[in-house]
This record gives structure tokens, sequence and C-alpha cells, in this order.
């Protein structure tokens, strides 16, 4: 990766997102620039992985559009936990492997520098030796370590990390809060749902505040202020089936 002038990765322009008509984020305008280090807040139920999913593709928008000014990026995806299933004797060395499958595919021959690259991805992790352990007998520190380490092979531009540090100790997250620095200096964008604004405003350059509605993007200090936060507080954010329609036509500019 190399470290060029920052360019705009993604544009939406008056996006709206939900299921069956029923939105969870409203109106989006604004752009995600090449290198930026953005973090996805707001309250359970304001749309935060549900953007995840537009950026993915996984969902459809019911309004706007997703653009990519530098034409689609490769991405690679770390999932709420919650929505994996990794209980069962799967080697730690194997399932880090997969990360070279968006490249090389899913049937191509394992060679010895293949390998070396999982041995270098479990070293950066922090977890040399570990390769041969089963999935099933790691703490929840060294699992998150181990997707951590899976993304470090898929070597992506673009990084989507959906609550990384949920139900993580201390030290893994101070580890793996370096290593998405170390992303961010390469020149990769991260783009993170996360709820400890602590942390958010320490490490995070750029923020997102969202409570369906959108109530600030852009320099973190400016977007999580006392009045944006109260605003999300006071919002009704739950999942709701029977929400209202979205009216496309109502577009509200965020600044």
């Amino acid at each position: 990766m190399t470290n060029n002038p920052a360019q705009a990765l993604i544009q939406f322009n008056n996006l709206t997102l939900g299921y069956e008509m029923h939105p969870a984020v409203h109106h989006l305008h604004g752009q995600i620039l090449t290198g930026d280090l953005l973090a996805v807040v707001g309250p359970n139920g304001g749309g935060k992985s549900t953007l995840l999913k537009g950026l993915m593709e996984e969902i459809r928008p019911l309004g706007g559009t997703i653009s990519w000014p530098l034409g689609r990026s490769q991405l690679a995806y770390l999932p709420q936990r919650a929505r994996l299933d990794l209980d069962f004797p799967l080697r730690v060395a194997d399932f880090v492997s997969l990360g070279h499958w968006p490249r090389r595919g899913a049937f191509a021959a394992i060679k010895s520098t293949d390998k070396q690259a999982v041995e270098q991805a479990l070293k950066a992790v922090g977890l040399t030796g570990f390769g041969k352990r089963s999935l099933d007998s790691l703490s929840g520190g060294q699992l998150q370590r181990v997707l951590f380490a899976r993304l470090l092979l898929e070597d992506a531009p673009l990084i989507l990390l959906d609550e990384p540090f949920a139900a993580v100790d201390e030290a893994t997250t101070e580890d793996l809060l370096a290593l998405i620095k170390q992303w961010q200096a390469e020149g990769r964008t991260v783009i993170a749902v996360l709820h400890d604004l602590h942390q958010v405003r320490t490490h995070f350059p750029k923020c997102l505040l969202l409570a369906r509605d959108v109530l600030g993007m852009g320099v973190t200090e400016t977007v999580l202020t006392a009045e944006n936060l109260a605003k999300a507080r006071k919002m009704q954010v739950l999942a709701d089936p029977l929400a209202p329609i979205c009216d496309l036509d109502e577009v509200e500019v965020q600044g």
C-alpha cells in the first residue's frame, strides 16, 4: 500500500437503507476518503450495521446511491461476534488461511509462502505458536486476534469492522487498535462500528453519528458534541417493524 493523496473512496448520495421499505438509515450525504479512519457510532438500532451491509451490497438502497469514484474497492469485513459460528474444531492456521480466498480462490493449491504468511499474521497479532490450536479452545480475546490475523491475509484496501472490541479484554483491544492504526498508516481505509466514545475520541479522527437520521459526519470532536449526543439519546431508534415507510422525496442535507 502507498500513501497517495486522499481521494474520495466512497460517496453517499441521499442514501437511505432499510428493510422492506422501512428505513434504518435516512438520507445520508457525504464521502469517505482513502486512508480515513472512521468510527460509526450511535444508539442500538440506529443503522450502524445496516450501513456496513449496504457497503457490502448485502442490501440494496431504498433510495439514493453509494458510489465509488475510484472504482469499487476490494474490502475485508469483520462481522459482530454474534454472527459468527466458530464453535467447531477447526485449526487456527486453517481458519487464518481463509484470508487468501478473496484473491486466490477456494481451490487454489497451498504454497509454502502461504503458510509463512499465516505464521507472520499470527505473529503480528501476538499469537505465535497458536497455529495448531483449535478455534474452540481459544479465549474471547485470542479468538478476536485470530479474526484480525485473517483480515491481515485478505490485504484489502478497505476494512469494515462491526463492533471489533465487544467482550474483548483491554490488552487485546490496545493491540488491535495499534494494528488498525498501522493499516491506516499503510494507506488503507478503516470503518469501524464502535460504542466506546472515549475510545473513538482517542483513536479515530473521523466519526459518523447515526440514530437512523445522520446527526453528524466529519472530524470527531465536531461530531461528538453534547448537543448531538443528546439528540441521539432522545431519538426512537429501536428496531420497529411498524416504522413508517420512508418518503424518499424528503431530503435532509447533512453538513
